[in-house]
């Protein structure tokens, strides 16, 4: 038996000596207590006479058994259930494939103009580094965005020789509102085309190819885009997908990349950087950091920047 007396307990558990029933643990109303001690007692047989909160003990116990736990305990069977613990934390869910891309072209179309009327935007890269297929991808994101491939503007004996007639041929055109016209070059004729291909001053206008974002045409450029791809690994791409009848051209082609990097880079002045990977074109930053208008930073499809 216990030999504190009502207003010690009452003083323990947070309650007062007036009105408060024995064994009232802190937090339990009165009312709920009260019952609660009563239908112990009618179950048991026996009488609450104190209780510590955890704990209660009546007047008599049959030998051999241990005071009952009490119903106002946690420990008790009749106790309220404590809550549940939080869920573990989940990531949130994956954002549809081809957000990122959308999202891209949403922004180069609130660009400001930069060739007259037109947002002339290039895409530059090693040959073989996925270029004319993520062009393809950005140009259906923008509704069928007119593409100019420098493919269809050089040749065998101008590899990078063609700014003056790019400038001529395209941009002059552009930048007064009017429709460019240029003749493509056949790289298997090895010749320029008689017919004439019609290159409308769109709102945006693609401009794929090595070279595209060239000293000569940045300032021309609303944003330059990058495939990052090391150079030997595009290469080997381009060598593979163009067979053993380009095996010659690849040896000449290779070296006059070389140069023409080595004397008039593009990658240092380009807005965004393109890696592709097995879930589709992670999105980064690029070293010229000009990313606005609003922030054009790594977006993507699952855990990265992906479209």
């Amino acid at each position: 038996m216990f030999t504190r007396g009502f207003a010690g307990y009452s003083a323990v558990l947070g309650g007062t000596a007036k009105g408060v029933p024995k064994g009232t643990a802190a937090g339990v109303p009165k009312d709920v207590a009260t019952g609660v001690h009563r239908a112990a007692a009618r179950t048991s047989g026996y009488r609450s006479l104190e209780c510590s909160g955890e704990i209660c003990h009546h007047i008599r116990a049959r030998p051999g058994t241990r005071p009952a736990p009490c119903p106002t305990s946690p420990r008790h069977p009749l106790a309220p259930s404590p809550p549940l613990p939080a869920p573990p934390f989940t990531a949130p869910p994956t954002p549809p494939p081809g957000r990122a891309i959308h999202t891209l072209a949403d922004r180069l179309r609130r660009l400001p103009p930069s060739c007259g009327p037109v947002r002339l935007v290039g895409v530059d890269g090693h040959a073989g580094s996925g270029k004319s297929t993520f062009t393809a991808r950005l140009s259906a994101a923008l509704g069928g965005a007119p593409v100019l491939h420098l493919d269809d503007v050089s040749g065998h004996e101008e590899l990078f020789a063609w700014d003056g007639r790019l400038l001529t041929e395209v941009v002059a055109p552009l930048a007064r509102g009017l429709t460019a016209h240029y003749a493509p070059y056949d790289w298997r004729a090895r010749r320029f085309g008689p017919a004439t291909r019609a290159l409308p001053p769109a709102p945006v206008v693609l401009v794929e190819g090595v070279g595209a974002g060239r000293r000569a045409l940045r300032p021309h450029l609303a944003r330059l885009l990058w495939m990052e791809l090391p150079r030997e690994e595009s290469w080997a791409r381009g060598r593979a997908r163009d067979g053993a009848e380009q095996r010659e051209f690849w040896a000449d082609w290779v070296e006059a990349e070389r140069r023409h990097f080595a004397e008039d880079p593009s990658r240092p002045f380009a807005d965004l950087l393109v890696r592709q990977s097995a879930h589709g074109y992670e999105l980064l930053p690029g070293p010229a950091g000009r990313v606005g208008p609003d922030q054009i930073a790594t977006e993507g499809e699952g855990s990265s920047a992906m479209c």
